[in-house]
């Protein structure tokens, strides 16, 4: 049986406008979203940029319906609607009028190979000259404390001046990841950012997270990407956080020693900031009142 054709895999618009050397930015639905930084940095730039789909993926080949089964909708005696998923690469334009690409929709369940082959193919078409990831995970970190980021690439150069948190440590892969790492491997320049969201409001919005990551986007890739609806959104959470610690004081003791750990690490001291290495309190230990209050408060994402 031969391989099969990455190219079958999504269909290009053959009337997309020139983008020039433009910078694709992937952002896709995958295993880990901690304080759904990396969805709400998605909407924000969908929200905040017109946008033009360019090129679309054949999801009958990519997705497991009945792992996660598109949502229906039955009124009285009929189906009205169904959520198609949308798998595609949007063209936006940032505040200058730069084009840029959004890779967005939900991660493969099947054929990540071929997929990031296809993936491949487009930066080919498209003249990507830098493809940038979005991740956020769950850390034993403050909300108290400025937003941290894992910085990794497909060469130091990308990554000058980012210090590194962690020597090795093997995770789950993603499809995302593995598109930075096929890139790396074909001598594309591919970087990715993971912010730190505090572990204890892992389940609810973090939108401080999400500025952080375009932030990075923005320094990586030159592009001007406005944030004041996510940096309001973010100072709105902080506010809540902090109304809770101050009323709560087992939630402050927690706090304050996860302040104290950070301070630590920061100064250099032999500490660790991943959950998986740090004697840390649980999102259950810092109560569940906390949790059920900022879930409350972040019903609406930002727009």
């Amino acid at each position: 049986m031969g391989t099969l054709d990455p190219g079958e895999l999504f269909e290009l618009d053959p009337d997309r406008p020139d983008l020039g050397r433009p910078v694709l930015v992937q952002a896709l639905d995958g295993f880990i979203d901690a304080g759904g930084a990396k969805r709400l940095a998605r909407e924000h730039l969908l929200a905040t940029y017109e946008s033009q789909v360019v090129a679309t993926f054949d999801v009958d080949q990519l997705l497991d319906y009945r792992a996660r089964r598109p949502a229906m909708l039955f009124v009285e005696d009929h189906w009205e609607s169904y959520d198609d998923p949308s798998l595609a690469i949007h063209l936006l334009h940032d505040a200058v009028g730069t084009p840029f690409l959004l890779l967005a929709g939900p991660e493969p369940d099947v054929q990540w190979e071929r997929f990031s082959a296809a993936v491949r193919m487009l930066v080919d078409r498209l003249g990507v000259r830098l493809t940038v990831g979005l991740n956020a995970i769950p850390m034993g970190v403050p909300h108290t404390r400025p937003t941290g980021v894992i910085a990794h690439g497909s060469s130091k150069e990308l990554v000058a001046g980012y210090e590194p948190w962690v020597n090795a440590v093997q995770v789950p892969g993603t499809a995302g990841h593995l598109i930075e790492y096929r890139l790396g491997q074909a001598g594309y320049d591919a970087v990715g950012f993971a912010v730190h969201v505090p572990h204890y409001v892992a389940q609810a919005e973090y939108p401080a997270a999400s500025a952080a990551l375009l932030a990075e986007v923005s320094k990586a890739s030159g592009l001007s990407l406005p944030l004041d609806a996510l940096l309001e959104a973010a100072e709105t959470t902080r506010a809540a956080i902090d109304e809770q610690v101050a009323g709560a004081p087992e939630v402050a003791a927690v706090v304050e020693a996860l302040e104290n750990q950070y301070d630590a690490f920061i100064a250099g001291r032999d500490a660790s900031l991943l959950l998986e290495h740090a004697d840390l309190p649980t999102a259950d230990e810092l109560g569940a009142e906390l949790e059920r209050f900022l879930a409350e408060q972040s019903q609406d994402p930002p727009q």
